[in-house]
């Protein structure tokens, strides 16, 4: 990814501390690390103070931060990331400097105070992660990319999902397909039939598929760090009144969802729109989380469609919309799909129906 990139998140962030009154910022989240500095190891931490912009890491990481990190100076030794920071006097004394509340422990937060108690730290929240929720191009074709092998390989699982094979079965092909067509897998697959597909976070078991199971299959690809997200709900051998009922209330929340997300709109908006619709067809008391969240470097990033949330859509922001009913003892349907937020509506990215399909 070109160093233009970077210099323009550099100067985004740069620009939002100022507004804060801030100095600088101390990242040490990994995820908000490779977003600014596009290091994907695993230790790090990067300091931005009106003086330079330092990048701190350990050994094992010479050669990969000599090749990935952009404009930002590279420290590497053997002590704490702190202790390099006051070794190498990269922060003087009086500079209000932001630190991720969300992300540091208490005691590296006592270390930081005991080793720099001439710094004015500020607790902050979600800094980097809302300069990230709105994607640049190359994120968006990062993300299509990733829903794009997500579909694909969806519809090269189908003929398994019948009676003779199992949830875990079907897991792990996703999985080896999503290593062979991208980075591999954005999660852990879910594949839940008959009564476990009523535990929306269902983990695949040996169970063997039977006919009348609805199957929530759950499963997405990564892509150049980029996270999809789809959820299908196909029925083995034939459908009842119960599937044809449950399933169409859902695909149509879902729609409603897809139909109102757009820039300007309240998040918790887009969650009512879903969650009023299942609650007037009876069920909203098995509707049991929020309407959808935002998708890039991790699976789960701001912002989040829920009743609780004070968020706004913005445009290019990424969001999942995936409602869903889960009746214990018998089975859950949902139906999710990853979409890019426009200003007149959003495009939905995923190509596979969300037709009832009744597997044969």
């Amino acid at each position: 990814m070109s160093m233009e990139i970077y210099n323009r998140r550099q100067e985004n962030l740069k620009k939002v501390l100022g507004e804060k009154g801030l100095d600088g910022i101390l990242i040490t989240n990994l995820t908000n690390i490779r977003y600014i500095s596009g290091f994907t190891g695993s230790a790090a931490s990067c300091l931005v103070t009106p003086l330079g912009q330092y990048f701190i890491t350990d050994g094992r990481y010479i050669e990969q931060s000599k090749s990935q990190v952009k404009s930002f100076d590279r420290f590497i030794g053997m002590d704490s990331h702190l202790k390099q920071i006051k070794d190498n006097k990269l922060n003087p004394d009086g500079l209000k400097i932001a630190f991720e509340a969300d992300h540091m422990s208490y005691s590296l937060y006592e270390k930081m105070k005991n080793l720099f108690p001439n710094t004015d730290w500020n607790s902050t929240s979600m800094i980097l992660e809302d300069l990230a929720s709105v994607k640049d191009e190359y994120e968006l074709d990062c993300i299509r990319a990733a829903v794009e092998v997500t579909d694909t390989v969806y519809e090269e699982i189908l003929p398994m999902l019948q009676p003779g094979y199992t949830e875990k079965q079907v897991a792990n092909i996703l999985v080896s397909k999503y290593r062979d067509y991208a980075e591999g897998e954005a999660y852990s697959p879910i594949v839940a039939s008959g009564p476990n597909g009523a535990l929306p976070h269902a983990i695949p078991t040996d169970r063997e598929f039977q006919k009348g199971d609805f199957i929530v299959i759950d499963a997405a690809a990564k892509y150049a760090g980029y996270h999809a997200d789809m959820t299908r709900t196909p029925v083995v051998g034939e459908a009842t009144e119960k599937h044809k009922e449950i399933y169409s209330i859902v695909k149509e929340a879902q729609q409603r969802g897809c139909d109102i997300a757009k820039a300007g709109v309240p998040c918790k908006t887009v969650d009512s729109a879903t969650r009023d619709y299942i609650t007037d067809m009876g069920y909203g008391k098995y509707y049991t989380h929020g309407t959808g969240h935002g998708l890039g470097l991790e699976i789960h990033t701001s912002p989040r469609f829920s009743s609780q949330s004070d968020q706004v859509l913005e445009a290019n922001n990424v969001m999942t919309i995936e409602p869903g009913i889960y009746l214990a003892g018998w089975g859950g349907v949902r139906i999710e799909d990853d979409v890019i937020i426009g200003d007149e509506g959003c495009e939905i990215l995923n190509k596979t129906t969300k037709d009832l399909v009744v597997l044969s």
